[in-house]
């Protein structure tokens, strides 16, 4: 007669045990790898767009500040020309707001700096950039969208909000929500008036 061999219980117990600790230690850290991704992307994303501004702004001052037949300050960045600030009360010059082609005011931040300089400033600045819209609804109605812009303040205080799309809330319908975004999403802001870029993590 054959002897039956098998787990004893207290095998059994050890295993459970070991694969508890396991689930305790390891699961955490895999679902906090989405977070993670989403922290990185909006990081890497704000050190490629800093080192444009200030790459932009390298060029222009080592072509002697070039100005264009009508006094504005331009110089063409990786083959698109691009309008740069104005020197003004608490406004630095030489720093991007769009391409001349796209954006031909806002050098003085005025109000003619909008949410379309904003994107203009990404698309001119960035090599093959993530889709990016200033209108609400597209991100609802376009997927391959995957920054939100904003713009405020004027003059001096005017600054661009990049917003990660995937860290932006959903209301009950499930549209992307916009109001009180900044509490919610991910996302750097650009300050034309100094270039100052800076990185906000909400979740």
């Amino acid at each position: 007669m054959k002897k039956q061999s098998g787990f004893t219980l207290i095998e059994l117990v050890i295993v459970v045990v070991i694969l508890g600790f396991l689930a305790v230690t390891a699961i955490p850290k895999f679902l906090d790898l989405t977070d993670r991704a989403k922290e990185a992307n909006i990081e890497g994303m704000a050190g490629g767009f800093a080192t444009g501004i200030s790459l932009a702004r390298a060029q222009w001052e080592a072509l002697g500040r070039e100005q264009d037949t009508g006094g504005r300050n331009v110089v063409t960045y990786d083959g698109t020309e691009v309008l740069l600030t104005t020197e003004a009360a608490g406004i630095r010059p030489g720093y991007v707001v769009g391409s001349t082609a796209v954006s031909n005011d806002g050098a003085s931040l005025g109000g003619g700096f909008d949410a379309a300089n904003c994107v203009d400033v990404w698309n001119s600045i960035l090599q093959q950039p993530p889709k990016v819209t200033d209108v609400p609804g597209t991100l609802n109605s376009d997927t391959s969208m995957q920054y939100y812009v904003a713009k405020t303040g004027t003059g001096a205080a005017s600054s661009c909000f990049y917003y990660l799309k995937e860290t932006i809330a959903k209301d009950t319908n499930g549209d992307y929500d916009v109001t009180n975004i900044n509490n919610v999403a991910n996302y750097f802001t650009y300050q034309p008036a100094n270039s100052a870029v800076a990185i906000t993590i909400n979740n």
